[in-house]
């Protein structure tokens, strides 16, 4: 149903995308400007809705940038608060959004920020703490900011080259737009993927010289995990489980579950949703809630048997270091 509703869309999608055209024109030829500041920014970003590892790919590169004065700054999707909020010991996820808070709760000693407004959020940062970087998380879109270099993720099973404009398809901005990408950096790669396979991915989108494109795959942690233990796998044998899962893309949780032989009872529900106690009250028959560590952020005190996986992006030594030269020349 939800398919042909899209394809129903089609001429929507058209308007969309003529708008998008017509926004990008303005910014290429300077009637909209963009704006370079003094403080080296990293743009991780996407083409499409989500669903590509943004928070992952972040949280890589802090681990990258370990040692410096780092800064993120996001736009703290459904958050409740407004304006520039810098997080401290008192925020909730209810005031950075559920992906903010994810990475403030791992990397307590980053400066993270969340403001719609990303100009005022690195004039802000720089005048607070003058960090010496500052990862804007989810900004390619957000063009009134120029980085210092742009990170474009893309899903391997939905290169942004397949895809189309919304509401039919998961695209937010043209295609053309991937040439203001330094790095490309496929995402959610099968892990023993092939350089035969790799080199198909490259004749599809077709970088530009000058463009690296980098693979990376998902790499799960070996335990569930909440605020105070953590269980192996061997000890959930014949429990009856909940996997809840409000995110962009389940799909290779659910694969690796199941891969693992795990017997589980799935309830999807949308990107950065947050559940009603109706629905809450739904898993309490479970022994055990599995879900994501950005849905952990939002069901947190909600639930008693309640863990999460944690996931990282997985790259090569030649890929990690072609990413870690380009984050770390801009010191």
């Amino acid at each position: 149903m939800l398919q042909l509703l899209r394809k129903i869309a089609f001429p929507f999608s058209l308007i969309y995308a003529l708008v998008v055209v017509i926004r990008n024109f303005f910014y290429d030829k300077g009637f909209f400007s963009s704006i370079s500041y003094k403080t080296p920014t990293i743009c991780v970003g996407n083409l499409s809705v989500g669903g590509t590892g943004k928070t992952p790919m972040v949280e890589y590169l802090i681990r990258l940038l370990k040692g410096h004065k780092t800064a993120v700054l996001s736009r703290g999707y459904k958050r409740k608060s407004k304006g520039f909020l810098l997080a401290d010991s008192k925020s909730t996820v209810e005031d950075l959004g559920d992906e903010p808070f994810q990475m403030f709760r791992k990397f307590p000693e980053t400066a993270l920020a969340v403001d719609a407004d990303r100009r005022n959020g690195i004039t802000t940062l720089e005048k607070m703490i003058k960090p010496d970087i500052i990862l804007l998380d989810d900004a390619f879109q957000h063009r009134k900011v120029k980085p210092s270099i742009s990170i474009l993720l893309t899903a391997y099973d939905r290169l942004y080259v397949d895809d189309w404009y919304l509401p039919t398809g998961d695209l937010r901005d043209s295609r053309l737009e991937a040439k203001r990408a330094n790095l490309i950096i496929v995402t959610k790669c099968p892990k023993d993927l092939s350089n035969t396979e790799k080199e198909m991915v490259l004749k599809k989108l077709k970088p530009l010289p000058g463009q690296d494109v980098l693979f990376c795959s998902l790499k799960y942690s070996e335990v569930f995990k909440n605020s105070h233990e953590s269980i192996s796998l061997s000890n959930l044998d014949e429990k009856k489980i909940a996997l809840v899962t409000g995110i962009a893309s389940p799909k290779p949780l659910v694969q690796h579950l199941e891969g693992l032989g795990l017997q589980f009872q799935h309830f999807e529900y949308g990107d950065h949703h947050y559940f009603s106690e109706q629905e809450i009250a739904r898993f309490k028959d479970f022994e055990l809630v599995l879900t994501t560590e950005k849905d952990f952020a939002r069901l947190k005190g909600k639930l008693e048997n309640l863990y999460y996986l944690e996931v990282e992006h997985d790259f090569d030594v030649a890929d990690h270091e072609i990413l870690k030269q380009a984050v770390t020349s801009l010191l």
